[in-house]
C-alpha cells in the first residue's frame, strides 16, 4: 500500500546510524585543532568523505547483504550533501552542478585512497591525505603524519569490528586525540 513508501525500513535505520557515526566522527574537534584540518567547508567535507571511504572499505570486506549498505550509505551520503548546499544558499539551478562536482571528488578520493591503503607505503598515504584534506593549508606539516597514523588506526580498528554490528550502525572509530603520532625519519 501506499503506507509502505513512508515507513522505514531497517536498512535505512541502520545506514541512517552508519552514516550519523561517520558524521560525528568527522565533526570531532582534534581534527582541526591537534591534526590541522582546516575548519572550513571544505576541510569538514574532506573529513566526512575519508571516514565514509574508510566504512565503505569495510563494508567490502563483509558478505554480499552486507555489502550492498554501501551503496545505501553513498545515497544518504548524496542526500546529506544535497541538503547542505540547499542551507548554505546554493539555489535550485545550482545544487546539480555542485553535487556532480561532489559526486566526481567523491569517487577521485576513494579510488586514491584505495590505491594508498591497499599497500604499506606511508609516504604515499600522508601524499594523498595531505593533497587532499589539507591542500596548501598551513596545517599541513603538523598533521600529515597525524592523520596517516589516524587512518591506519581506524582501517585497524574498523577491520577487528564485527560485520554484522557494523551494518547495524555500531562500530566505532578510534579517538583521533588517542592516536600516537610515529616518529619521522630524517632523510
Amino acid at each position: 500500500m501506499i503506507f509502505n513508501l513512508f515507513r522505514r525500513t531497517p536498512t535505512a535505520d541502520s545506514i541512517a546510524s552508519l552514516y550519523g557515526m561517520i558524521v560525528a566522527q568527522a565533526r570531532m574537534p582534534a581534527f582541526y585543532r591537534a591534526y590541522g584540518v582546516p575548519d572550513t567547508v571544505d576541510g569538514r567535507f574532506e573529513m566526512v568523505v575519508l571516514h565514509t571511504v574508510l566504512v565503505l572499505r569495510r563494508l567490502d570486506a563483509e558478505p554480499e547483504r552486507v555489502r550492498q549498505l554501501g551503496q545505501g550509505l553513498f545515497d544518504h551520503f548524496c542526500r546529506d550533501m544535497d541538503a547542505s548546499l540547499r542551507e548554505m544558499g546554493i539555489g535550485d539551478l545550482g545544487v546539480p552542478r555542485e553535487m556532480q562536482r561532489m559526486g566526481e571528488a567523491f569517487y577521485g578520493r576513494k579510488a586514491a585512497y584505495d590505491a594508498a591503503l591497499a599497500g604499506s607505503d606511508d609516504a604515499m598515504l600522508a601524499a594523498t591525505l595531505a593533497r587532499n584534506i589539507f591542500g596548501s593549508a598551513s596545517g599541513r606539516a603538523r598533521g600529515e603524519m597525524q592523520i596517516v597514523a589516524y587512518v591506519r588506526a581506524a582501517v585497524r580498528d574498523l577491520g577487528a569490528q564485527d560485520g554484522e554490528a557494523l551494518a547495524r550502525g555500531e562500530g566505532a572509530f578510534p579517538n583521533p586525540g588517542a592516536v600516537a603520532t610515529p616518529m619521522i625519519a630524517k632523510q
